[in-house]
C-alpha cells in the first residue's frame, strides 16, 4: 500500500475536484483537437498516474467506444476511483514498471506525471506498452493566472494559524515532487529524444471564472467550492487545537463568495490554468 501522495502532497478532494473542472465537457473541444484521436475506433487507452480518476472519467465520456484503463501507485486514489467512477478499469501500479505486456495499448496519456519521473524511464515504459503507431499524450500544467475575490483573501486568523505550524521537512524535496520539471521547449525535445515521432504541441486554456456568464450557475458554484475544498483539506490535514476554528473561518469566506455570486455582485476572481499537451507517435 502506498499513500504518499494523497496523505502528504495532494488530498483526494483537492485533486479530484480541481481536475473534474479542468476536464469538464465544457472544455472538450480544446482537448479533442489536441488529442486528435478517432472517436469511432475501439481504442485501448491507458492513463498513467490517474489520481482519483477525473481525467479517466472524462475519457470514458469523450471516447465511448474506447476501453479505458487507469493506474496510480497511491492506494487511496485507486480506492476512491473504484468506488465513484464507472466504465473505467482502475489498477494500482507504478508508472516506472507498468504492469502490462508489450504492445497492449493504442494510446497512453498522463497529466502532471512526467515532472516526477526520470524521462528515459517514463518514455521507455510507454514505448513498450504502446502498439506500433500508438499515440503518447503528455499533459503538463504550465503557469496560469490566479486572482482571488477580496472576501476570499487570507484572514489574519488563517495567517496566524499557518505561521504557527512548523514545517520540519521539505515534503516536495523529500518525495522528489517536480524533480524532472521541464520548460515548454524541453518537453517536446524529451519526447523526441526518447524515440517518439511526429511530435506536436498545443495548449488548452481552462478559464475558471465563476462570474463569466458562459457558465451555468451550477458550474460557477462548483468553481468556488472546489477552492473551498482545497483550503479545507489543507487545514484539516494539520493536527492543531485551532483547526476547527479555522475551518469555520474558511467556510464563512466561501459562504460569503457564494452569496455574492447569487446576488449578482460580480467579483471577477479567476483561476485560469494552462495545460501543455505534447503528442507523439510510437514507431516500432
Amino acid at each position: 500500500m502506498n499513500n504518499i501522495w494523497s496523505e502528504n502532497i495532494q488530498g483526494i478532494k483537492t485533486l479530484y475536484l480541481s481536475r473534474k473542472l479542468r476536464f469538464d465537457d465544457f472544455f472538450y473541444g480544446q482537448y479533442e483537437k489536441l488529442f486528435s484521436l478517432d472517436k469511432s475506433q475501439n481504442l485501448k487507452i491507458l492513463e498513467i498516474g490517474c489520481g482519483p480518476g477525473a481525467l479517466a472519467s472524462a475519457l470514458h465520456r469523450w471516447y465511448p467506444n474506447a476501453e479505458i484503463v487507469a493506474i496510480d501507485r497511491d492506494s487511496n486514489f485507486i480506492e476512491y476511483a473504484k468506488e465513484n467512477i464507472s466504465g473505467v478499469k482502475f489498477i494500482e501500479g507504478d508508472a516506472t514498471v507498468l504492469p502490462f505486456e508489450a504492445d497492449t495499448f493504442d494510446v497512453t496519456i498522463s497529466h502532471t506525471v512526467c515532472e516526477h519521473i526520470e524521462p528515459t524511464i517514463f518514455y521507455a515504459e510507454q514505448k513498450r506498452v504502446l502498439r506500433d503507431n500508438g499515440v503518447c499524450l503528455v499533459l503538463s500544467a504550465r503557469k496560469g493566472i490566479k486572482h482571488l475575490a477580496e472576501c476570499l483573501k487570507m484572514t489574519k486568523a488563517e495567517k496566524e494559524f499557518w505561521d504557527s505550524i512548523t514545517d520540519e521537512e521539505n515534503i516536495l524535496e523529500k518525495y522528489a515532487v517536480g524533480k524532472y520539471s521541464m520548460t515548454e521547449q524541453e518537453l517536446p525535445m524529451a519526447m523526441e529524444n526518447n524515440g517518439f515521432a511526429n511530435v506536436s504541441t498545443g495548449y488548452a486554456v481552462i478559464d475558471l471564472t465563476p462570474d463569466n456568464p458562459k457558465y451555468s450557475s451550477q458550474m460557477a458554484e462548483d468553481i468556488i467550492n472546489s477552492e473551498r475544498a482545497s483550503e479545507l483539506e489543507a487545514v484539516q490535514s494539520v493536527k492543531s487545537a485551532e483547526t476547527n476554528r479555522i475551518v469555520d473561518v474558511i467556510n464563512e469566506k466561501y459562504d460569503s463568495r457564494i452569496e455574492l455570486y447569487r446576488k449578482g455582485n460580480k467579483q471577477w476572481d479567476t483561476i485560469t490554468s494552462i495545460t501543455m499537451i505534447i503528442r507523439g507517435i510510437n514507431k516500432k
